[in-house]
């Protein structure tokens, strides 16, 4: 297993974590991770890196070891936060960028809204959300007041094993070491002795404000770095595009990017950095070098 170094920085006023894998003189990477994740659960994916890179993957807001706002999340400081943490490690020279889920969802928009610090991109399944209607804001922000109002929470485990048998359950192709592992950085002790999830409970909050595609669209039209898309045959967010509708709405959202790649992980789901990783490495580095 390579080794990471922690390293805190202030972004944005925010004392936040990074995680640094290979030496100081290695071209850099930048591993953004996915909601309710940490930047740890990229260890399987750098561990399956043939080449020497420096990896710069940071815990996002309310993430991890970053610290918590304790009250609502919004995207658009995912994308501030990113700016910040460019010109912190990279401020002469555009960014390779990786993004998952909701971390391929804020490279994505940031490389059509700052297109000059991006050199190339790849999105694991950060393929935006699905168009929403009017009629559903009217429930959104009542729920979110609903929930603001309790104060949201987490499961509590009572210990890391537990932590890690659920995720197992959750994603049967994690092996126990696999499994185990990622509990240990997901997870947290409190002061009750038992293991919470890593993470603000306030992440829970559905946004109340409605995504808008075709405002997506348009930043990803902007984009002017190489784009590898990549999608996993299992996914529920694949599931999601079956269809002909689906598929239409999907091959619409590929068309936006000007010079794009697409690839499709076999016997992966959506957290295909910890089910294939060595297979994603190797596409990646093709796509990199």
């Amino acid at each position: 297993m390579k080794q990471s170094i922690p390293e805190f920085i202030d972004l944005r006023g925010l004392r936040t974590h990074v995680r640094i894998w290979g030496p100081t003189d290695a071209p850099q990477l930048f591993l953004l991770h996915g909601w309710m994740d940490v930047s740890a659960t990229f260890q399987f994916l750098v561990d399956g890196l043939a080449r020497d890179w420096r990896v710069i993957a940071p815990d996002w807001r309310g993430f991890g070891d970053t610290q918590w706002c304790n009250h609502s999340y919004w995207f658009p400081d995912y994308l501030a936060d990113l700016d910040a943490l460019l010109a912190h490690y990279s401020p002469d020279a555009p960014a390779r960028l990786i993004g998952h889920s909701l971390g391929g969802n804020v490279v994505c928009l940031y490389a059509g809204i700052r297109p000059e610090r991006v050199a190339s991109l790849v999105s694991l399944e950060g393929f935006g959300l699905h168009a929403s209607d009017s009629a559903e804001a009217p429930g959104r922000y009542a729920k979110w007041l609903d929930l603001v109002r309790s104060g949201p929470s987490f499961n509590r485990y009572a210990g890391y094993a537990e932590l890690a048998a659920r995720l197992q359950r959750g994603n049967p192709r994690l092996t126990t070491d696999q499994a185990a592992f990622l509990g240990e950085h997901l997870g947290r002790e409190n002061h009750d002795k038992q293991v919470v999830v890593a993470a603000d409970p306030y992440h829970k909050l559905p946004n109340p404000v409605l995504y808008r595609l075709e405002d997506a669209k348009a930043c990803w039209r902007k984009i002017i770095a190489p784009v590898l898309w990549v999608a996993a045959r299992d996914s529920f967010v694949m599931k999601a595009y079956a269809g002909e509708a689906g598929e239409a709405d999907y091959r619409d959202r590929i068309a936006c990017f000007n010079d794009i790649r697409t690839a499709m992980l076999e016997d992966a789901g959506h957290n295909m950095h910890h089910d294939q990783p060595q297979q994603l490495a190797q596409l990646i580095e093709e796509f990199l070098t």
